[in-house]
């Protein structure tokens, strides 16, 4: 049975200069989840509970598809004409067919990828439905990646059946970036607080240090998500922080 697709916003930018990561009612959320105003609507006025965590407008979608899928002829048209080169017309066309099948799912899979928060579940759907009760979770980590210098700020939810969800709570560039909304933060903290499997305490902690950085007005640089993505060391295209060093992060902020 397939899930209900929720609205998609988009994600509020911040900025190293002032407090511009507050989200307010009127902006978008980027690819992670949405400001107050639109985790609100993002449920519906029939279900408050439903708040996008990571999603994209229709429009934005069918467009970043299309580059992708660009991207994928020509990928596959390079090395299908290499092993063409070498092999021939027959192993060249297989080469391109083969690299096209499987680029193009990973595009058409990322382009579907919806992801939102259902009361304390975390739900994730693209071609088939993932569900994560956050506080019945049995592993928590956070994930850092860098790509192309930008870095992205994920927590990774195992469930007690090994399905596991990625929710990306910020992406930074420079001194700058995109952040979840204040009320998906919220609500995740809340939920990760009644966790005992994984320790969600800890990993709450860090979002409401986030949410008072927040009210303060720091500006991106100064902010608990931005201090701890700058730990990830250069080169690696992701870290995974287990739950002693997110501890220890948090610990350090008081």
């Amino acid at each position: 049975m397939n899930e209900p697709e929720p609205t998609d916003p988009d994600l509020p930018d911040v900025t190293g200069g002032d407090s511009g990561g507050k989200a307010d009612d009127g902006g978008d959320a980027g690819n992670a989840g949405g400001p107050v105003g639109a985790g609100r609507s993002a449920g519906g006025g029939h279900d408050p509970e439903r708040i996008v965590l990571h999603g994209q407008d229709g429009k934005l979608r069918r467009k970043r598809a299309a580059a992708g899928l660009v991207g994928v002829l020509l990928f596959a048209a390079a090395f299908g004409g290499v092993a063409g080169l070498i092999g021939g017309l027959g192993p060249g066309l297989v080469v391109a067919v083969i690299v096209a099948a499987a680029l193009g799912f990973v595009v058409a899979s990322n382009a579907r990828r919806q992801v939102w928060l259902d009361g304390r579940t975390v739900v994730m759907r693209s071609f088939g439905s993932r569900r994560v009760d956050l506080v019945t979770a049995s592993r928590i980590e956070l994930l850092l990646s860098d790509v192309r210098g930008s870095r992205t700020v994920s927590l990774l939810v195992t469930s007690e059946s090994n399905k596991a969800v990625k929710v990306d709570l910020a992406i930074y560039a420079g001194t700058g970036g995109r952040e979840l909304g204040i009320l998906a933060l919220r609500r995740l903290a809340d939920a990760l607080a009644d966790n005992i499997e994984a320790n969600g305490l800890v990993f709450s902690e860090l979002l409401v240090a986030q949410l008072r950085s927040e009210a303060r007005g720091d500006g991106a640089a100064d902010r608990p998500l931005y201090r701890i993505a700058s730990l990830a060391p250069q080169g690696k295209l992701a870290q995974r922080f287990t739950m002693e060093a997110v501890s220890r992060f948090v610990a350090s902020l008081e």
